[in-house]
């Protein structure tokens, strides 16, 4: 039995800005360090994590720095769990992608949206290859518990093929928050979602200082 659980980044300041981020090299806000230093506790406690696998863009890197610290385990970077690549549309805003360049647009045209591939960047359709690529090499290569620290389009791509959507609908219709854990569970070619972006919350300021957390 295999379980697979994966969790976006923690929060960074062009999250906040609703930046388009895609490979550019933005590091986590304090809020996503305080997020990082939750869910790595959480991990610590609730499970026995063997291996910690990220995407090797700069916010993967800084929160799986945390959850392999709190849980003992060992990391490897692999670029398969990276977020789609926008090219040179990185850090607009999406109002501005989407109203300048409304065929990258899901909700307005649909599946062809995910055929469109921006100037230095990938379609959605290719991110979802390399993504799930990704998913099969790691089951391939697991024995027990794996945490992967990747983004919230990697993890919306995972569960829509779980569940047989479309591209489209899973990744303009599922909400992954910052830092929320996906479970799943894989026995052979078997593999069950055991939670959904569930979320864990960082601390109060004054609790995380009471308890001597940094």
């Amino acid at each position: 039995m295999t379980t697979v659980l994966l969790v976006r980044h923690g929060e960074t300041p062009w999250n906040r800005e609703k930046r388009i981020q895609g490979w550019a090299p933005v590091s986590l806000s304090e809020r996503g360090r305080e997020q990082a230093a939750a869910v790595a506790a959480h991990l610590a406690t609730e499970y026995d994590v063997d291996r910690v696998v990220a995407s090797d863009l700069r916010r993967t890197k800084e929160t799986a720095r945390v959850v392999a610290r709190e849980t003992g385990a060992t990391t490897t970077f692999d670029g398969g769990w990276r977020e789609r690549s926008f090219g040179v549309y990185q850090g607009l805003s999406y109002e501005d992608l989407f109203d300048g360049h409304p065929e990258f647009a899901l909700g307005q045209v649909g599946y062809v949206a995910a055929e469109v591939e921006p100037e230095s960047g990938e379609s959605l359709l290719g991110a979802r290859e390399r993504v799930l690529d990704a998913f099969d090499r790691l089951l391939g290569e697991t024995e027990g518990t794996a945490a992967v620290v990747t983004h919230g389009g990697p993890i919306r791509i995972v569960l829509g093929h779980l569940r047989d959507l479309d591209v489209v609908e899973a990744v303009h219709g599922l909400d992954v928050e910052n830092c929320s854990i996906t479970e799943f569970r894989a026995d052979g070619d078997e593999v069950e979602i055991i939670e959904d972006c569930s979320v864990v919350r960082e601390a109060p300021r004054a609790e995380r200082e009471g308890r001597g957390t940094y």
